[in-house]
């Protein structure tokens, strides 16, 4: 693969438009012009033009050099443990130093993050069995499984077959799919996404939009709760938000769990997903309908039904022990440096995975959108602030966290040892993808409806003429889906923000067709490398929007609040209630 350098990307993009000084970069289409930098608020002794000035360190040209490199082959993926993570640290951790950042953890830029590598072996198939006989599945075109268990050796034999529709246990939607079901031993066989999405109706769940309950990670860990030993999920493209390819990419070589030796007992043997037609075929046999089946379990809690037919699996793993990494860097605060304001992105993706001599092309999933992306905003955002001819009030961090991609692992381990605690981080923005589709006229949430943190968003897009808008697709549940989950978890509010959904040029259907032709095309694939027809200027105005928000908070006495009614508006509370207890200097 060539590697496209910078310059090359900016030349193949670049549209002249008269007056817009640096931040020219476009697409080879017709293109809006960016909108005037508004200055951002500025502390008393911050002059407006300092804070403009710092601003326009925001420069097109270093966000697509950085990706380039983080994307470039020679990264192989960024998958951790490898060659990649190496690389990533290394270069991340000079840029911070270049910069005159601090270290985040004590004397340390980087936050140790134990890790196991569990890869299965593929020479294995699935075999569901029953009064007919046995029927055999190919591991990876038919089956996707693997066990989160730090053995080397593991199997499902003869494990009890049981539909337990979505599997949610929600005592708040009066929900129960494993009422009055023993499913100790036994393997579940689950619906992605959740009732809300089946129906589209607002009164059940929350209508189109995914909750937790719809996430494959709550399905498993509901069925290990429940005290099952596998737990096997039916794919489908259109709840599932992804094809098959996604599953079969993302599940196979490698899969990385936080090491925890003790834990293997309450872990399901297996987990795993099949084809929607496979499950046909295995109901099909059970003498019941499938379709039927799961329109039922949309319509309330199903009545679990075992499907006279049994689970075999034997799994073999290589496992390997070592060390990945977070790694981050603070501008500490000039008043108030206890007080943290925290950008983040995660820095890996899907690594290289063995060649197959029939497949065109390589292998190396380099993930240029995601997350080199990111994490190249981030870099843009630290040098803005370092920038600043004085250090604003509270202190200004910027992580980058390893094992996103295998179930937000690197955010998991921060929140539980973090460098400034829960109650003393103020909030943050998370970068999972930048925009490149087009310069748009609003600003998309993901998870719209949350916090005060959207109203702060509104109040800095209005000069660029932008508005705040809910996410297009919140069916496919991605606030669960990226590292803010773990801090909302612990009661902090953190924007989740990108792009937009109308094009200033083309509209709302041409974005949303950009975003299609990404999600079938090039997520999770070998083919997320930097596009000729991105809008980096796209990117540089949503950066601008993230430095302008950070700069307020940084200066301003503000503690964003979660919205009435947020599940995790209680757990804030009582996080700033608990600091205020213990110190004579509360938070808030």
């Amino acid at each position: 693969m060539t590697r496209i350098t910078p310059k090359a990307i900016l030349a193949l993009s670049l549209l002249s438009l008269a007056g817009c000084g640096k931040h020219e970069a476009s697409t080879t289409q017709t293109a809006a012009a960016p909108v005037a930098r508004p200055a951002p608020a500025a502390r008393p002794d911050l002059t407006a033009a300092d804070a403009a000035a710092a601003r326009s360190k925001i420069d097109a040209d270093d966000l697509m050099g950085h990706i380039s490199t983080l994307s470039s082959d020679e990264f192989g993926g960024r998958a951790p443990m490898s060659e990649g993570e190496r690389l990533t640290l290394d270069y991340l951790e000079n840029a911070f130093r270049k910069l005159g950042l601090e270290p985040m953890f004590g004397d340390s830029y980087r936050q140790p993050v134990p890790l196991v590598s569990i890869e299965a072996s593929p020479d294995t198939s699935l075999t569901i069995g029953g009064p007919d006989g046995q029927q055999h599945y190919a591991y990876g075109s038919q089956a996707m499984y693997w066990s989160p268990r730090e053995v080397e050796n593991t199997a499902l034999r003869d494990s009890e077959l049981v539909w337990v529709g979505y599997g949610i246990v929600a005592p708040e939607y009066g929900w129960n799919d494993y009422a009055g079901l023993d499913v100790t031993g036994k393997t579940v066989i689950i619906l992605v996404n959740d009732p809300g999405y089946a129906t589209q109706n607002p009164e059940v769940f929350n209508g189109n939009s995914m909750t937790y309950y719809g996430r494959w990670t709550y399905k498993y860990e509901e069925a290990q709760r429940q005290g099952a030993e596998g737990a096997i999920i039916i794919h489908q493209t259109a709840p599932a938000a992804y094809g098959w390819n996604v599953v079969r990419d993302s599940w196979s070589g490698p899969k990385f769990h936080l090491a925890a030796k003790d834990r293997n007992m309450g872990d399901l043997k297996l987990e795993g997903w099949i084809q929607h037609e496979v499950a046909e075929e295995i109901f099909t046999r059970a003498g019941l309908n499938l379709d039927a089946m799961t329109a039922a379990a949309a319509k309330g809690p199903v009545t679990p039904a075992p499907l006279g037919l049994k689970a075999s699996a034997s799994l073999h793993n290589s496992l390997q022990y070592a060390e990945s990494y977070n790694i981050g860097a603070v501008l500490p605060g000039s008043e108030r440096p206890r007080e943290l304001f925290i950008y983040m992105a995660h820095w890996d993706h899907l690594g290289t995975r063995a060649h197959d001599p029939g497949a065109e092309g390589d292998f190396i999933f380099n993930g240029a959108e995601d997350n080199a992306s990111g994490v190249a905003g981030l870099l843009e955002l630290a040098r803005a602030f370092s920038s600043l001819p004085e250090h604003p009030a509270r202190t200004v961090g910027f992580l980058s966290v390893t094992a996103e991609e295998s179930g937000l692992l690197g955010s998991q381990a921060y929140v539980a040892d973090p460098a400034w605690p829960m109650n003393e981080t103020v909030a943050g923005i998370n970068m999972d993808r930048l925009n490149f589709r087009g310069n748009m006229s609003d600003v998309m949430v993901i998870g719209y409806g949350a916090s005060q943190m959207e109203d702060i968003l509104a109040d800095v897009a209005r000069p660029y003429g932008r508005t705040v808008t809910p996410e297009a697709t919140p069916e496919k549940g991605y606030y669960y889906r990226s590292d803010h989950f773990n801090f909302a978890k612990h009661g902090v509010p953190i924007l989740y923000a990108r792009g937009g959904t109308v094009d200033r040029v083309h509209g709302a259907d041409y974005v949303s067709k950009r975003n299609a032709e990404y999600v079938a095309n090039r997520y999770h694939s070998p083919r997320d490398e930097i596009q000729p027809d991105w809008v980096v200027t796209g990117a540089v105005e949503d950066l601008d929007l993230f430095f302008d928000i950070g700069l307020r908070l940084a200066n301003d006495d503000e503690w964003p609040e979660w919205y009435k009614g947020n599940e995790f508006r209680a757990i804030r509370e009582a996080s700033l209630a608990e600091a205020g207890s213990a110190s004579d200097d509360p938070p808030n």
